[in-house]
């Protein structure tokens, strides 16, 4: 497919089937992929190389593993994660989860400008919920 990252599609291809990019940001970009063993669509996020080589392979690996025990409602799980790439300090670290359907809130907002006051309270509320479950005090 035109337009992934080699190491990514030939590294993964016996697990998932890159369809299309969804989004990205500082950090990495996310796909929509096909995850070939439960046959379902995935939210593929790929760390961008140059951070992946400055965070390191292990440490990346180890916060996905800590993200993964979250369990909350507001937070969406990690199904998988790992490295691709042919060489050391060439591999792509990436994670899979659950693919949502719909628009972003930045699209939304980018959209609208402005969300009705319930609306945003109530979205507000769900990321309060949930921030101690993903940020607990040390």
């Amino acid at each position: 497919m035109a337009g992934f990252p080699t190491e990514l599609e030939t590294g993964l291809a016996d697990r998932y089937r890159l369809e299309r990019e969804l989004g990205r940001g500082g950090m990495a970009r996310v796909y929509l992929a096909h995850d070939l063993k439960h046959d379902r669509p995935v939210a593929l996020k790929v760390l961008h190389p140059d951070l992946g080589a400055t965070l390191g392979a292990e440490r990346f690996l180890r916060e996905v593993r800590t993200a993964a025990r979250l369990q909350h409602p507001g937070i969406l799980p990690v199904f998988d994660s790992g490295a691709a790439g042919r060489e050391a300090g060439d591999e792509l670290l990436w994670n899979s989860m659950p693919y949502v359907e719909g628009e972003s809130l930045r699209d939304r907002l980018r959209r609208e400008t402005r969300l009705p006051i319930e609306e945003a309270v109530t979205i507000a509320r769900e990321v309060a919920e949930a921030s101690p479950w993903a940020h607990p005090a040390t």
